[in-house]
């Protein structure tokens, strides 16, 4: 379960987010996610309101990266395994990909589990990210059957073909591959019928390409939190309502783990890391989404 935080406004949830390592992952796909979220606050004006907590798990106590950085996991994967159910996010990083794939080893097992305990338990929230190369994983795993995803441009096709040998062996569902600074399925709020009257998503851009649906931001999460919540809406969607996001190269897991922010704590918050950080937030599309 997640812990609570004492705020004036009342309590606040403080998520857990679990951040995978494993031999040559990108070091910005790790560092990137780890800055916004460790910087999130439930009260912009509050710095004791931290909204997520996270830890790292690998295979080994110290694991490489591709620009030589050491780091050190508070756990490893059959730690991760046992404790999988306390954690809200799982976020996966890229690089290093290869060996994984060959291999079959972890993360591979841990995002399946992940998947599993969402199917098996929709009443809690939970959020699958990848960033960079990093969905080749969760392409791997046949995560995102039947889901549309991203990842590094230089990747396109790969995980085009990763999807197709997916769907060959599973239930034959395609995955839309777009490209896209980050893709959101599952989301936790409703489109709508008209689009054009929907608060959340962008005018059509002035290049012609697929409008983005990405979360403009409102306190649609917390109010959403004060109603009973309508858990057979989630178990009837697709990995029983997991928040799966998939992002393109390693600056984009800044932009998807502030649509994180956004969506589970609030756009302000989202809005004050990007002005804390002096970072521009290039906003991707939403998918499928449901007011829950």
């Amino acid at each position: 379960m997640s812990a609570i935080a004492e705020t004036n406004e009342g309590p606040n949830p403080v998520y857990n987010v679990l951040i995978t390592l494993h031999p040559g992952f990108d070091t910005m796909d790790f560092t990137g996610p780890l800055e916004v979220l460790s910087t999130a606050l439930h009260n912009i004006n509050d710095r004791a309101s931290k909204a997520f907590k996270c830890s790292f798990v690998a295979a080994s106590e110290h694991t490489v990266s591709a620009q030589g950085c050491s780091l050190r996991a508070h756990m490893d994967y059959e730690e991760a395994h046992e404790d999988l159910a306390d954690y809200d996010v799982l976020i996966i990083p890229g690089g290093g990909t290869e060996n994984v794939l060959q291999k079959k080893t972890e993360p591979l097992q841990l995002i399946s589990a992940f998947a599993e305990l969402q199917k098996s338990d929709p009443t809690k929230e939970r959020t699958l990210i990848s960033i960079c190369t990093g969905s080749l994983f969760l392409a791997q795993q046949g995560i995102l059957q039947g889901l549309a995803a991203t990842t590094h441009p230089d990747f396109y096709t790969k995980l085009e073909i990763i999807c197709k040998e997916a769907a060959r062996k599973g239930d034959l569902e395609q995955t839309d591959v777009m490209e896209e600074r980050y893709v959101v399925n599952n989301a936790r709020f409703a489109l709508g019928e008209n689009e054009d009257e929907n608060p959340f998503i962008l005018k059509k851009r002035p290049d012609g390409r697929r409008k983005s649906i990405a979360r403009k931001g409102s306190n649609a999460w917390k109010e959403s939190n004060r109603r009973r919540e309508s858990i057979a809406m989630r178990a009837s969607l697709k990995l029983g309502g997991l928040r799966v996001i998939t992002s393109g190269g390693v600056t984009t897991g800044l932009d998807a783990s502030l649509y994180l922010v956004s969506a589970m704590v609030s756009h302000d918050s989202a809005e004050e890391v990007a002005r804390v950080m002096q970072y521009s937030w290039n906003k991707g599309v939403t998918v499928d989404g449901i007011d829950v």
